[in-house]
């Protein structure tokens, strides 16, 4: 259930307002580290809807207490809640402070007196407030070891953390415009901070930040200067211009921008800071990003390589197919030239899957573009003299690319088994039905495949074989094809297959693979 639900039941709030609640949760990770502490949404358990509150807002009825919707703990600093809190009720001494941080709108300051949540220190209640409605509580639960020293770093953080906080009272933050999705690698306050002021100079910078920025080139005095006057000096010579750098380094925009110098790359991110009265300047988070995007490249070059040897084992595979071709037209016995035939046919079928896989990154496959050529292909191959419709019912859909190559070659051995032997030189129809079903035990999905035609049939006899037992040389009536269609199925699909009449005249064929590893 969405942490939104208990909003979406009281039918006072829309959909913008469950929006910009799920960007502040997305996003509260920013607060949470420069505050050192635990941040809890909630709501209240006994809500009084706009209509019977008589004053066009809804609020919490006397005494009610409120829930724990969401909990997000600090990655600077200790937790204050060693459980989760989630679906928790917050202390009953907090209910009136709450209540009326609620109805007033403003930020409170409470100091529970009890051993319960939040008493390790003073809690900061801030309504969240969107179009003059309040939609849920924020509250900060921040601990302090006794007689523990504060930093410069601590003092900075918790002002910034202040700062947010207001503008999430406010409805200024999080802001509709900023963006929800990051390349890996996104900076977080850990990583580090440089706080700006209203005329975009630096005013303190974290150690972590600090050091980022020397690796990037940046030497002497920090404090008091503008960003965009230090970082463009150091970027890699004729490398692309940024058109976020200038809105990002000045702290404008909240964006995010990417530098490159000549041996780091650093990553930054702008929080603009502000009021109802104007701008107050920002924080910029940075992360010096360099072995990531190594990484990314080296990924990148192994994908490329990887395509590359597809590419290359196709080009080798047709290669093989032509020489079985021109070796075929020399055979002077229609047995050794049928041989050949199919070798090339089945060489081909492999060939053609390395081509599907050459043009992609990802480890599936979309096996009904795949299958689709394939299959008009091997009705056409195997009887040219004769008229053979085919027919597709139903998707395949991505398959793992460990069974393209043998389920192809499986549909090829009984797409040619249907018109050579079923058809038997006469017009008819094949057809391939693809879907999927469940496992009967629960275990796994299956794919089920169906190949069938409307030819002589095979009589009365159904044929089943898995496992162990279709590992067997070549029964009276089969030919190679049908112990490579066997092994197959039993070893590199790890399902079953079934031969039996179709109704209405003719073989159908169906073979179970398992999906699941």
């Amino acid at each position: 259930m969405a942490f939104t639900e208990p909003l979406r039941d009281t039918k006072d709030f829309g959909p913008g307002d469950y929006e910009w609640l799920h960007l502040l949760v997305g996003d509260w990770q920013l607060i949470s580290d420069l505050a050192f502490g635990d941040l809890i949404l909630s709501f209240p358990a006994d809500y009084i809807p706009a209509a019977g509150s008589g004053n066009g807002r809804g609020m919490p009825a006397p005494g009610s207490s409120f829930r724990v919707l969401a909990h997000v703990r600090p990655a600077t600093g200790p937790t204050v809640f060693h459980k989760d809190m989630v679906g928790e009720l917050l202390p009953d001494e907090l209910s009136g402070p709450l209540r009326a941080a609620w109805v007033g709108r403003r930020i409170e300051r409470v100091r529970p007196s009890g051993e319960g949540a939040g008493a390790s220190g003073p809690v900061k209640v801030v309504p969240l407030v969107r179009k003059g409605r309040t939609l849920a509580l924020l509250t900060l639960h921040a601990g302090r070891a006794p007689g523990q020293v504060v930093s410069r770093q601590e003092i900075v953080y918790r002002e910034t953390a202040d700062a947010l906080l207001r503008m999430a009272n406010e409805g200024l933050w999080p802001d509709f415009s900023a963006p929800t999705g990051s390349r890996r690698g996104a900076p977080r306050v850990g990583d580090g901070a440089i706080r700006l002021d209203a005329e975009d100079r630096v005013t303190y910078v974290s150690p972590n930040a600090e050091s980022a920025l020397r690796r990037l080139g940046i030497d002497g005095e920090l404090l008091g200067e503008r960003l965009m006057d230090l970082v463009p000096p150091v970027l890699v010579p004729g490398a692309d211009s940024d058109e976020t750098l200038a809105p990002v380094l000045s702290g404008r925009t909240a964006w995010r921008s990417e530098v490159e110098g000549a041996r780091v790359s650093v990553n930054f991110r702008s929080v603009p800071l502000r009021d109802r009265s104007g701008r107050l300047g920002a924080v910029l988070l940075c992360r010096d990003v360099t072995e990531l995007r190594r990484r990314d490249l080296e990924l990148v070059s192994k994908d490329a390589t990887v395509r590359e040897i597809h590419h290359r084992v196709k080009n080798n595979l047709q290669t093989v197919s032509a020489l079985l071709r021109l070796q075929a037209r020399r055979m002077t016995t229609d047995e050794a030239r049928h041989g050949l035939e199919q070798a090339m046919r089945r060489v081909a079928t492999i060939a053609m899957v390395h081509e599907t896989l050459s043009q992609g990154f990802t480890q599936n496959v979309d096996f009904d573009e795949l299958i689709a050529r394939q299959f008009r292909l091997a009705a056409e191959v195997a009887a040219p003299e004769q008229t053979v419709h085919t027919r597709i019912i139903g998707e395949f859909g991505e398959l793992p690319t460990r069974l393209a190559t043998p389920l192809a070659l499986v549909i090829n051995e009984l797409v040619t088994n249907a018109v050579e032997h079923g058809l038997a030189g006469r017009t008819g129809t094949v057809t391939l039905e693809a879907s999927r079903v469940q496992d009967v035990d629960g275990a796994g999905q299956l794919l089920e495949v169906v190949v069938s035609d409307d030819g002589a049939g095979m009589g009365d006899v159904v044929i089943e074989e898995s496992g162990v037992g279709a590992f067997r040389r070549a029964g009276g009536g089969e030919g190679l094809g049908m112990q490579i269609v066997r092994t197959l199925v039993a070893g590199e699909l790890g399902g079953w297959i079934r031969w039996e009449p179709r109704q209405g005249g003719g073989t159908e064929v169906t073979v179970c693979a398992r999906l699941d590893d």
